[in-house]
């Protein structure tokens, strides 16, 4: 154990420890602007902390986010809630490995007309919607899986 003094070694085991915890780190964004995300696929997700679906999406949105990230994937989860607060406890309970953008007037909400909770739009490299999901169901996760991806082919690389 001897070598465990030195400054060095309980450095790099610090470092091994930190980056083998689970990440629940949420990246909160303070403005949203599509045109930083050039030459992405943005897969744009409103959610709400008392919106039961957007519970059961959150999962599928951290593994597709892991899953496509290096091919130029972005997710971004828009909250609604109009007390950060229900927006952070849902997020403790419900992790998201994303990007999060809080919305509490519904300023984007109403630019983008949701007609329901959760509503995914799926954006393409030149920042045009191509694609919108109403609703989060397990069992159309292979159908929004399929409109990632096919505009990932698109992007230029």
């Amino acid at each position: 154990m001897k070598s465990m003094t030195n400054p060095l070694n309980k450095l790099l085991l610090i470092a091994i420890l930190f980056m083998s915890m689970p990440s629940h780190a949420e990246q909160w964004i303070n403005k949203f602007d599509l045109s930083q995300y050039k030459n992405k696929v943005v897969y744009l997700d409103f959610w709400a902390s008392w919106c039961g679906p957007c519970r059961k999406s959150f999962p599928w949105l951290n593994e597709i986010e892991e899953k496509y990230k290096k091919q130029g994937l972005v997710v971004i989860g828009v909250n609604l809630d109009t007390e950060i607060d229900q927006a952070k406890q849902f997020l403790k309970d419900v992790p998201a490995n994303f990007r999060v953008f809080s919305d509490p007037d519904g300023k984007l909400a109403e630019k983008y007309k949701l007609v329901g909770m959760p509503s995914s739009f799926v954006i393409d490299g030149k920042g045009k919607v191509r694609h919108r999901h109403v609703g989060f169901k397990k069992s159309n996760s292979d159908e929004y899986e399929k409109s990632i991806v096919s505009l990932l082919k698109e992007l230029k690389r």
